[in-house]
């Protein structure tokens, strides 16, 4: 129990600085980074994140290690110093953090996708699932055409940032009550349904829809209650 607590603590601390860093320079784009990618023959891609997370999804192609894991030095010698290296992560914390030590060892180009696997999936570029979603776009569209007010929440159960979000609905819910559908989707049991609403940059992203049309979208936490209250005032 002692170890699950300090993986939860760990990956929120990850989260918490990887929003709260300045950006890295070696962070890029998801054009630039898939285009780079792209030019390659045999890319190498690197997820950041924990095996558990990879295991779950992942980038089609990628191998999994960060600066954490037991074997990071025989992982990094089987890399190409001399041709690019792509990491991404849940956010942009253990990628950025990877991308740099990997520049310090002598590799010619190492590059972060900003807003991680969040903004690869959420932009529908080919990725693996271990799983078929739960929740279909049919579904969901469904969803949105039968309430007239419907808040989404689209994030991660390993996003630090995505974990404070639950608290917040709690209260929304607790407040406007069967006037209000709140749609909870998360990357690990609905992938398909994030990737076809091409959509996401990052996670969390918040849609708040009334009558079938998005009156906001948030990405990120922010000042969620406030921002619900005053939209649907406005309304």
């Amino acid at each position: 129990m002692k170890n699950k607590i300090n993986i939860i603590t760990l990956i929120l601390l990850f989260t918490i600085v990887g929003f709260s860093q300045n950006k890295s320079s070696n962070t890029v784009s998801l054009d630039v980074y898939y285009n780079k990618i792209q030019a390659e023959k045999k890319p190498q891609i690197i997820d950041a994140r924990g095996p558990e997370e990879f295991a779950l999804n992942h980038i089609n192609g990628s191998v999994n290690f960060n600066l954490e894991s037991k074997d990071y030095a025989e992982q990094v010698a089987k890399l190409d110093k001399s041709r690019p290296v792509f990491t991404y992560s849940i956010g942009a914390g253990r990628s950025v953090w990877l991308a740099d030590d990997l520049l310090k060892k002598g590799f010619k180009e190492a590059y972060s996708l900003e807003g991680g696997i969040a903004n690869w999936i959420g932009n529908g570029k080919p990725f693996y699932a271990n799983s078929k979603s739960k929740l279909t776009l049919a579904e969901y569209n469904k969803i949105i055409a039968d309430n007239k007010t419907v808040l989404v929440d689209i994030g991660s159960k390993y996003c630090g940032a995505c974990i404070k979000v639950k608290p917040v609905l709690e209260t929304i819910r607790a407040q406007y009550g069967e006037n209000l559908k709140i749609v909870e989707i998360e990357l690990e049991t609905s992938p398909q349904v994030i990737a076809d609403l091409k959509t996401v940059k990052v996670f969390p992203t918040l849609i708040l829809y009334q009558n079938g049309k998005i009156i906001f979208k948030k990405d990120g936490l922010g000042d969620l209650k406030n921002d619900v209250d005053v939209a649907l005032a406005s309304k």
